[in-house]
């Protein structure tokens, strides 16, 4: 099992990566089952969380390297995968509440983003942390651009610089940061307030709000996973994806 879901008698289900061995890192299995479970929530409300200390640390490493000696076609499958989760995700009519128990990197941070509202430890992590590796913030992209703003993403966006749960909520990725002893308190402060509410009425708000803001388009998830199997055919994203399986440097790296 790559996630596990559970649903109490309010109706409201929670949804838990659940690979803690590698910090809940997304691969096909889990992509797919993510997907699956997004396009018919059975739920009035759902909760998304990582098992163990993590939330969610991005792509699987393995994952990405095999993209490496995939075909051209192999690799957009592999790209589109990773889009439609989070496009399915980001569609749900139900509220979408994420749970950040821990570090998120990468697409981790992407479904913070296609979250109607994270809430996160303050003992939490995040980053975009692709371009250490050669790679770009690609498919989650317009979600996360989405979410901050350019100006805020910009930011963090092309560094890959880690940062805390407090700036996790200046940056707007985050409503909130609570002690990790708090956190389940926290969610379900969000998560009440839905169900006194026509379960109806929530779904065409959400849809109305979606709308309003000038929902990801279908062209923009298109020219984003362009942008993936780009940076995945250049060079820099083997060496630097080579570079962390062999535990050294990658060849542009002057850290100390």
């Amino acid at each position: 099992m790559t996630i596990t879901v559970s649903c109490d008698e309010r109706g409201v289900a929670t949804v838990t990566l659940d690979r803690p061995d590698v910090h809940n890192a997304l691969e096909a299995a889990t992509m797919d089952a993510l997907t699956a479970f997004a396009r018919a929530p059975d739920a009035r409300v759902v909760v998304l969380t990582g098992a163990g200390a993590s939330f969610c640390a991005g792509g699987d490493l393995r994952w990405m390297r095999a993209q490496f000696d995939a075909t051209p076609e192999g690799r957009r499958r592999e790209a589109e995968r990773l889009a439609h989760m989070l496009g399915a995700l980001d569609a749900m009519d139900v509220p979408l509440v994420a749970r950040v128990n821990g570090a998120a990197f990468g697409g981790g941070v992407g479904m913070a983003c296609v979250a109607d509202v994270a809430v996160a430890s303050q003992e939490a992590k995040f980053g975009l942390t692709e371009t250490r590796l050669g790679l770009i913030p690609a498919t989650i992209g317009p979600y996360v651009v989405g979410r901050m703003g350019e100006g805020r993403a910009r930011q963090v966006f092309m560094s890959s610089r880690r940062f805390g749960a407090d700036e996790a909520v200046r940056l707007g990725i985050v409503a909130r940061a609570v002690p990790a002893a708090d956190l389940d308190a926290a969610v379900e402060a969000e998560v009440a307030p839905y169900l006194a509410c026509a379960p109806g009425a929530v779904r065409d708000a959400k849809r109305l709000a979606r709308m309003l803001g000038g929902s990801v388009t279908e062209d923009t998830v298109a020219r984003s996973i362009d942008a993936l199997m780009a940076r995945w055919e250049d060079p820099e994203a083997r060496e630097g994806v080579g570079a962390f399986f062999d535990r050294r440097k990658p060849d542009w790296s002057t850290e100390g």
